[in-house]
């Protein structure tokens, strides 16, 4: 490299002043850093050379953004100047990239994927590395001499330090506004920016369907799905988007959680590619868009992208997914849905921005339009301040009509999307004011949301609600010492509904101490109170949690939760829902014996149980209602930057007593469901070869096992047995797609 060799660089920038953000605020780096900027027509450039001792580097050969415990560089670049959104690279010292948007105050959206290029070099003194960055990956205006932000920084792990270049404070909310500006980027354009990523996957499917829960029978299916995603950019800021079969990420899983016995929908987040990349143009302080609603698209286009201070996002695609299983003949069959969503923001002053949201969803003769106004306001470098107003309009079929029943009414009360008539409309508004400063933290919203609200392409959970939130931590920051920060934080919400009647309210307060090698160490106390189907319940929790990554090979974390709750959805004898004792367990390690293996292992457990004072007729005080155990071992090793293979064993096993708990409907949601087994045991495994976005072959192979057992009885068909050896699903799948950029 020319930083060893003392060859001339020309256009050179070079930064050694790095300063530390974190634990320290402005003193100086305790590990000396040097960075160098240079750009030509195509690229910009960006060198690190970072001192450190070997014995104390972090460095692993893993998948690409897998660099959380890692040491690493990385460069902020705000292209645009509008101190809101900046563009983030970043290498552990291995040449392993993450990239991601930074978003003012959201923070990073790591589906962003781009094409860039790193080199390192491992010295005696540290290590070296090397950032390439093409303007083709960036977008920014066409003016011919450009004047962007800039900010570089450093992470090293075992003093849990972040320095920065320019200086970068803890008492100023926002990092972006505090960049320093890098002017005389001549004649630098994307030029022209067009690309194609066609995919293909082959899948062969044996699976057991329930459909019909009478006659259980083995299908196998063999799938061939190709798809193209293609890209457009335009006057080097607005980037249109194209799909034919979406791509399915096959690839991802999503992280295990507990679903048993929650009253409210559960959130998994998005994994497939077109949904994930540019999401946050989308959103909004109210959840109005969750892409996981559209569940199986064909075709669909996206616009996003920026015009001066104007930000821009449209959406339009198909939804074959409500049309299936739908009465053979009925004007549902096999009709899709029709789903839009339109976003505009208008930035101004000092990270201030205002901005409308409209969605719709249409399926034959039933829709929903959502339209929003919302606004973020910096009132200070520590204050901010944000609001929104959103309506909708909902028209429902005859069939989706609840029974003008107030009991019927009283038992869904708060769900959305539910009405006793074909046409209804509500409101939702929200309203947040935030302090951050480097001691003291303060939060405070309100969040109403009208009984007829109803959002089928977002996710609100709970309507009929007025809620109030307040949250405050005070957190003291030595100097010189092993300890970080430590101190107290608490916070209160009260909800009631519409007709002022009290439903809920919570109150917690928590201490918390930060040490150096990312251990933290919580202690916390919670009281609390819920109205459910008219009945108040009276609650308490105590938890303590702990995480640490003493050494560059181990990292662990545990968390205990014991107190009391709801029983949502007891057996159909009892009387109704009762108060029980809970306990909760989770916690994990990750292992990294060398820098190509890492092993990660998760538990959570989750138990409710009788409770003395509550308990249901015929029961006993401390027998268990329920015992959830989830277990997922996880096994990455990495051959190259470029070549993986992973193993995944997913266990869960749900010990349920029929005499308290409605396991069906407590699983199935409101209308019950299919008959779920109580046992499963999915392994999994995947090879990986990714060049870079865009271009990877994928082959995997996974297989579940439950504890069902298929009787060859007409009654019942399916039974249960004490393991999980009843083959239930099982593919093998191979994709491959390809970066075509012009």
């Amino acid at each position: 490299m020319d930083f060893l060799e003392n060859r001339p660089r020309e256009a050179e920038l070079a930064v050694t002043d790095f300063r530390q953000n974190q634990p320290g605020d402005g003193t100086p780096a305790t590990e000396s850093t040097a960075a160098y900027l240079s750009y030509d027509s195509r690229n910009l450039y960006v060198v690190f050379v970072c001192r450190e001792l070997f014995a104390e580097m972090r460095a692993h050969l893993s998948k690409r953004d897998d660099t959380d415990q890692d040491d690493a560089v990385a460069v902020f670049l705000d292209t645009f100047r509008d101190a809101h959104r900046a563009y983030y690279f970043s290498s552990n010292p291995l040449g392993i990239q993450a990239d991601a948007i930074y978003t003012e105050p959201e923070g990073y959206d790591f589906s962003f994927d781009t094409l860039w290029y790193t080199e390192t070099r491992l010295t005696d003194f540290g290590y070296i590395v090397s950032f390439a960055i093409p303007f083709k990956s960036l977008r920014f205006s066409h003016a011919p001499d450009q004047t962007w932000t800039i900010g570089l920084c450093r992470n090293v792990l075992h003093t849990n330090e972040v320095d920065c270049w320019p200086y970068v404070t803890q008492r100023v909310k926002g990092l972006i506004q505090q960049f320093a500006p890098v002017s005389g980027l001549r004649e630098i354009s994307p030029g022209r920016n067009i690309q194609l990523i066609p995919y293909g996957l082959l899948a062969g499917n044996h699976f057991l369907d329930q459909t019909d829960p009478i006659n259980p029978a083995y299908h196998n299916v063999f799938e061939h799905r190709p798809g193209l995603d293609a890209k457009f950019v335009l006057h080097d800021a607005l980037t249109f988007d194209a799909t034919v079969n979406p791509d399915f990420s096959q690839v991802e899983t999503d992280d295990p959680q507990v679903t048993v016995n929650q009253r409210f929908a559960v959130y998994f987040p998005e994994k497939r590619p077109f949904f994930i990349e540019n999401a946050a143009f989308f959103e909004t302080p109210i959840n109005l868009f969750f892409s996981r609603q559209v569940a199986d698209p064909q075709f669909g286009t996206r616009m996003t992208g920026k015009i001066g201070r104007w930000l821009l996002g449209a959406l339009v695609i198909d939804d074959r997914q409500p049309g299936l299983g739908q009465p053979p003949g009925s004007q549902y069959d096999k009709q899709r849905a029709g789903d839009a969503v339109v976003r505009v923001a208008r930035e101004f002053g000092n990270q201030s921005q205002i901005g409308a949201f409209f969605s719709s969803h249409d399926f034959v003769d039933t829709n929903n339009r959502v339209a929003s106004l919302d606004t973020r306001l910096k009132l200070s470098p520590n204050w901010l301040l944000e609001a929104q107003a959103a309506h909708s309009w909902t028209r429902q079929s005859a069939a989706q009509v609840i029974p003008d029943d107030p009991a019927s009414v009283v038992s869904i009360a708060g769900l959305p999307c539910l009405s006793t008539s074909q046409h209804f409309e509500g409101n939702a508004y929200w309203l947040n004011l935030v302090y951050s400063g480097r001691h003291a933290a303060f939060s405070t919203d309100y969040d109403d949301k009208g009984a007829g609200f109803c959002t089928d392409l977002g996710f609100v959970n709970r309507v009929d609600v007025r809620k109030h939130y307040t949250f405050g931590g005070y957190f003291w920051k030595p100097k010189r010492s092993s300890v970080i920060a430590f101190g107290p934080s608490a916070f209160e919400s009260v909800l009631w509904d519409h007709s002022g009647q009290l439903q809920e309210w919570q109150a917690s307060a928590s201490f918390e101490v930060d040490f150096t090698r990312q251990t933290t160490l919580v202690v916390s106390r919670g009281e609390a109170f819920e109205r459910f189907l008219g009945i108040a319940f009276r609650k308490h929790s105590t938890a303590i949690q702990a995480q640490s990554a003493p050494y560059k090979w181990l990292a662990f974390n545990a968390r205990f939760t014991a107190g009391t709750g709801v029983n949502y959805y007891p057996a159909p004898d009892l009387p109704g829902p009762f108060l029980g004792n809970t306990q909760g367990a989770s916690g994990g390690f990750t292992l990294r014996p060398n820098a190509r293996l890492r092993f990660d292992q998760t538990y959570i457990f989750s138990r409710l149980g009788v409770r003395g004072a509550s308990a249901p007729p015929g029961s006993a005080p401390g027998q268990a209602v329920y015992n959830n155990h989830l277990l997922r071992s996880k096994f990455n090793y990495q051959f190259t930057r470029e070549l993986s293979l992973r193993l995944i064993l997913d266990y869960n096993s749900l010990l349920a007593n029929p005499d308290l708990l409605d396991l069906q409907t407590s699983l199935g949601g409101l209308d019950g469901g299919p008959l779920f087994p109580t046992k499963n045991l999915t392994p999994s495994v995947l090879f990986t070869y990714l060049l870079h976005p865009g271009t990877a072959l994928y082959v995997g192979y996974t297989d579940g096992y439950s504890n069902l057992q298929l009787t060859g009885l007409p009654s019942p068909p399916l039974a249960f047995r004490s393991t999980p050896t009843t083959p239930t699903a099982r593919i093998f799948f191979v994709k491959a797609s390809y970066l075509l950029r012009f």
